[in-house]
């Protein structure tokens, strides 16, 4: 029985196609050959960015390796790394998984640009219609944000939803602030409703992890965070943590500029759930 396309190891079909590639993709393979530990990290604009071609360029070599895109790729690629990869110690996984999310606490608190975190702090405290967008896990980051800013007297929405978060990006208007939580920025549903929202001249914050992301070039002010994902290890607790170290960031300066307001209102939610309490 032959063999079906997907169960070809990413890098022998990369090497089965070599003589077909042109100039440019020449490039993309070069780099791949000698970064594959940070390749399964990238975003299509920062490969694209490093083998210095354009990201037109790079779906096509993908897509002559016979892939849908980078991220079907990527994720092909990221297998195949695993299970080249030596096993882990069992004994050590526990502190492993500590030191992780220590150094992504360590990496977001260096990449946060106090200036842009003022101005992300601002817009949304001064607008009255702020709503969150976020799919799988940074849904449920997002459903964090509500919590925490409701909890302060500041009223916002969250839509998870792929569908209802078009129809509710149509709807915005110059006083909108959209808050879109992606990872890796590439989720495009999200990028979709973000793309319509800025068409009808909402303010567009993003939180990422990627500069560079066919999100962020929508965007008005980018928060980044660290720890970026491996196709195969999505969800993981250390990317959660970097994505709500920059919600609690966001929501602690709105309550700063409002303390005695957010303060009340604080006190008069403990007061209303205490009966809920045994």
């Amino acid at each position: 029985m032959e063999k079906q396309a997907n169960a070809v190891k990413p890098t022998l079909r990369m090497q089965q196609n070599k003589q077909s590639l042109t100039k440019s993709e020449h490039k993309i393979f070069d780099y791949i050959q000698h970064h594959k530990d940070q390749v399964i990290y990238h975003s299509l604009t920062e490969l694209s960015d490093a083998s210095e071609v354009a990201e037109a360029t790079a779906l096509r070599f993908f897509r002559k390796l016979g892939y849908k895109g980078f991220q079907d790729f990527k994720l092909s690629f990221a297998q195949e790394v695993t299970r080249e990869a030596k096993p882990e110690n069992e004994a050590t996984f526990v502190e492993k998984v500590k030191d992780n999310v220590m150094q992504a606490l360590e990496e977001s608190y260096e990449l946060v640009d106090l200036e842009e975190l003022q101005k992300v702090i601002d817009v949304i405290n001064a607008s009255s219609d702020v709503v969150i967008f976020g799919i799988g896990a940074s849904g449920i980051a997002a459903l964090d944000m509500q919590n925490r800013l409701m909890r302060i007297g500041k009223n916002v929405q969250v839509v998870t939803d792929s569908h209802a978060q078009i129809m509710r990006a149509t709807t915005s208007d110059h006083n909108t602030v959209v808050i879109a939580i992606s990872l890796t920025g590439s989720t495009k549903d999200i990028v979709d409703s973000v793309s319509i929202a800025k068409g009808k001249n909402a303010q567009v914050v993003v939180l990422t992890n990627y500069i560079k992301s066919p999100l962020t070039k929508f965007a008005d002010h980018v928060l980044l965070s660290s720890a970026k994902e491996s196709p195969i290890d999505r969800g993981l607790l250390v990317s959660k943590i970097s994505q709500l170290f920059l919600i609690d960031l966001i929501c602690t300066g709105i309550t700063i500029k409002n303390n005695e307001q957010a303060e009340k209102t604080k006190m008069e939610i403990i007061k209303n759930t205490a009966s809920k309490l045994y």
